[in-house]
Parts: C-alpha cells; structure tokens; sequence
C-alpha cells in the first residue's frame, strides 16, 4: 500500500516536515522538478539535523518568546470622555517624578556609598525580564552613571551576596568606569547561586566605610531579592555597630516584605521607615534605584556631631605633554601616580605636583582631594533644588503660545461656548424645560500632575514651558531657562540711573525718585 505521508525524520521541525511531505510528493508526481525547500542529498536531513544541533546549543542562553512580552495594556488609561489616552498617562508619569518637596535640608554633598546586590538563587526568578539577576545588573550600570552624573566628587562601591558569603566586586573609588566594567564581567561570567548572606554583606561594608572621613556620608544600598539571610551570627549586633558607626542602610527588595530588613533600615535612619521599599515592576525597580543619587537629608544628631569645618581641596589644572616649548619635564610622557601608568595628559596636584589621570581624585601622595570647579557646582544643586513648575489654566494660557525655551507651539486655545438663542423658542431656564447638567468627572478619572492647556509655568520667572523642558530642567541642568535669561532687572535698574541722570526715562515719565515709570 502506498505511503502518502512523507518520510519520518527524527527531531525534525514541523516547518521541515512540511517542506520535506511537499518535496516527497513532488518527486513522485515530477521526478524532473523539486519545489522543495531541502536539499536532494541522502546526506541533506541528516545535515540538517547536525546544523539544529549546534543552533540550538549555541542559543542554549536565549531568551525564549514570552520573556520577551511587553505589558503594553497597564500603559493604556480611559479619559472622562471614555477615549484611551496614552500621551496624557505618559506626561502624568513625567510630571509624577518630578513633583517631589524641593524645600532645601542640608544634606552631604561628599557621599560614600556601599551599593550591595543580591546574587543568590533568588535572581534567578523571572518576575522580572529577562531575569530578576539580569535586571538588577543592568539597572546598577545606569545607577552608577547616573551617581556620578549628580555627585561627581563622591565614592562608590559595589559588594555581591552569593554562597552565605560577601564577595567584593570593586573597591570604593570614584571612577565609574571602573565600576562599570566589574558589573558587567559579573553579569557575563557568573550565574546566581547559593544563599545571600545579609550580616556578612554588612560587615564588609563597615570595613569599606571605615575610612571615610567624618564630613562625608556613609551609606549602604541593598538590592535584596531573597526571604532568607544565611548569616554566621546575631545580625541584631551587626545593626548596634551600624548605628555607632554613623551608617545608614537602605534596601530595595524584589519580594515579599521582610521584618529584619524593616528594623535594619528603621534603627540606621532615626526611625525613618521610608527607607525600606519593595519594587512592583522593572520600571519601579529602576526609579528606586535612581532615587538614591539624591543625597539623604542630614539627621540631627549627625549634624550636632559633624559642626561646620572648612575642608581643603585643591583645583588643578590639565596638563598636555608637548604643550609647552622646550623639553620640560613637567610637560613630558610621565607616569601617574594613581595607576603607575605613562600618560600623555593628567592633572597635577596643587600640592605636590603629583600627575594624577581623571578628576576628581585624591592625591596618592599627599592626601588632597582634587576636584574641577564644574563638579562642586553640580553637588551644590542638591542643597537648593528647582522649585516645581506649575500647570497652568486655559484661563492663564492665553499668555504664550509656544514653549519658552525649545518653541514648541503649544496646543490651541478652545473657543468659547457661543450661545444661541432662537426666536420664539424658550430659554433653558424658563418653567417646564427640564434643565440639562453635565454629570460630573469621577476623581479617578482625572490625571493628576497633567495641564490642561500642556504648559507649566515657573513660579518665579512666571514663563511657560513645555513637559519636556519641565523634565530636562529639573533631571539635568537643574535650573530655569527662563530666570537664567531674565535681564529685566537689569534693564530696570540701568533705566532708574540713566533716569536720575538725565532727568528723564525710555518713555519721557520718572518719579520723584528718578525712576522710570513704565505705561501699561
């Protein structure tokens, strides 16, 4: 009897099923023609095969498709009118990160900071895409690059938990590259495994911090993903020695909420519980771990203990080989003295003339702390931050038409309501016409942190700007357009003397003071 099925391959696809049927077929109906897609070899299946083998071998490591899966549906919210709205979801979430209290604390611009990430079996979960383990490294990258965007003469280091043991992943140093770098061999060369050990972690960061001088921070940020601690001892201990040392502990966990980790973070901050948070998604996880760059506010009996010194710091200046005429030394192909390495360029202390190859850095020699002068004003916005903007009325918008500072032309202004009345016919209010009243908008309808009109105004220049420009001022230069280019008090006051002078103003009017009175 006739076989019409096609010929039975082993481990074969079902997409090389199909083609290999179809080309059975065709070689019975047409030995002269093939509309197959596999090759007429005996050898060609088996060759196939062999081929799927190492394919699959190689991408042993992919991620399969559903890990891939985008949640696109919790980004999808209903207006009042009943219409799906993603752009205003999507300015609410702009707006949300930045209405934060921009009332000025004192707070420590030279920070040294522990950050400690969780590499027990626990990462392994896929909660979070790819992987709970993958996630967190790639977050660490932009928390490390994002740390030194906002505190450039700060320290940092990088401790792991794996195996009931802590493992140093980079020394505490101010270079992020260098950090960088480490996270990511680990990301690519180790796989979670074993059980985090929360007090041996802690321990290592005391003796990582136990140098830091007294008018800098110590801090430590955990990312715990475990519900367990396999620790040798009483970590109660631990948090006493903590709290002696002046270290404060925040954790980020990826899990459930755990008592310990509550107590550790409670009893090292003054009884603050805001420091302990669970993350729900990778987008929360990573605006958890960006709100550390910001600097912790000062406590009262840490500012009692640390009273007001004057710290000394050097500014040096760039230094080229080849820059100056004649064959200085000074100017020459020379070793650092931080990496014992030749340089071309580096930046020579102030003190002791030591070449030193990235700023800020302190000086191997003698101990100064080299900074630009560009960095100590990028610390300095942490202590006067940037008020928040505030949304402005269709009833104020009429004022600007495009966005102050990229001119981004606003949306129109909606006309009025007209209202027209017809002859003959009664008005709306008049008795025996039922009145007509809109049913009013439910709270949870309305987005919050979203103008009506698209524009926000400073409060203190009073221009209006666009949501994008709100961000970029307050996440990246940390000031006003507008304030910084504001010149009326300026023209004021050259106007009030060139009146007291002259006896006259731009428009011919002065009070008695001498100054010019401007017509409205």
């Amino acid at each position: 009897m006739a076989d019409s099925d096609g010929e039975y391959v082993e481990d074969m696809s079902d997409d090389e099923l199909g083609s290999g049927a179809g080309e059975n077929n065709n070689n019975n109906n047409n030995n002269s023609s093939s509309y197959g897609t596999r090759s007429k070899d005996p050898n060609g299946a088996r060759g196939d095969r062999q081929r799927g083998r190492d394919k699959a071998k190689n991408n042993a490591r992919n991620r399969a498709a559903w890990e891939d899966i985008q949640r696109s549906w919790e980004a999808v919210a209903e207006t009042a009118d009943g219409t799906i709205s993603i752009g205003e979801l999507l300015e609410a979430e702009k707006r949300r990160r930045l209405l934060r209290d921009t009332t000025p604390l004192q707070r420590g611009i030279i920070r040294h900071l522990m950050l400690v990430l969780d590499m027990s079996f626990a990462m392994a979960e896929k909660d979070l895409l790819p992987s709970r383990y993958l996630c967190t490294i790639n977050y660490a990258v932009d928390f490390v690059r994002e740390y030194f965007e906002q505190n450039p003469i700060s320290q940092l280091g990088i401790i792991g938990m794996r195996d009931g043991i802590a493992v140093r992943i980079s020394d505490m140093s101010g270079n992020p590259a260098e950090h960088i770098e480490r996270l990511r061999e680990w990301g690519e060369q180790q796989e979670p495994q074993g059980n985090p050990s929360l007090q041996n972690a802690l321990e290592m960061c005391r003796g990582a911090l136990f140098h830091a001088p007294s008018h800098g921070t110590r801090e430590v940020l955990i990312i715990y993903g475990a519900l367990l601690s396999s620790d040798p001892g009483d970590i109660n201990d631990t948090i006493s020695h903590l709290i002696a040392d002046r270290i404060r502990v925040s954790i980020v966990g990826l899990s459930g909420h755990l008592a310990i980790c509550a107590e550790l973070c409670s009893r090292t901050n003054g009884g603050d519980d805001g420091n302990y948070r669970i993350a729900m998604h990778e987008q929360h996880l990573r605006e958890l771990f960006l709100a550390a760059t910001t600097p912790p506010a000062t406590l009262s009996t840490t500012a009692e203990q640390n009273k007001a010194s004057l710290l000394m710091m050097g500014f040096p200046s760039r230094t080229l080989a080849g820059a100056a005429s004649g064959k200085s030394k000074e100017h020459s192909i020379s070793l650092c003295a931080c990496h014992n390495k030749p340089s071309r360029q580096g930046y020579a202390c102030t003190r002791c003339r030591a070449k030193v190859c990235r700023l800020p850095a302190e000086c191997p020699a003698c101990g100064l702390t080299l900074i630009l002068s560009t960095h100590l004003a990028r610390s300095y916005h942490h202590l006067f931050p940037l008020k928040n903007w505030v949304e402005v009325p269709w009833a104020e918008a009429k004022k600007s038409t495009a966005c102050y500072s990229c001119l981004s032309p606003f949306p129109p202004i909606p006309p009025k309501p007209t209202r027209i009345i017809i002859k003959g016919a009664k008005p709306s209010n008049a008795p025996g016409v039922p009145s007509v009243s809109k049913a009013p908008v439910p709270p949870e309808a309305v987005v919050k942190g979203v103008s009506e009109s698209g524009r926000y105004a400073c409060q203190v220049c009073g221009n209006h700007f666009c949501i994008d420009c709100d961000v970029f001022a307050h996440e990246v230069i940390h000031n006003c357009p507008g304030c910084q280019s504001d010149t009326r008090v300026a023209t004021l006051q050259e106007a009030a003397v060139d009146g007291a002078v002259n006896g006259q103003g731009n428009n011919g009017v002065v009070d008695a003071n001498g100054g010019m009175i401007i017509d409205s």
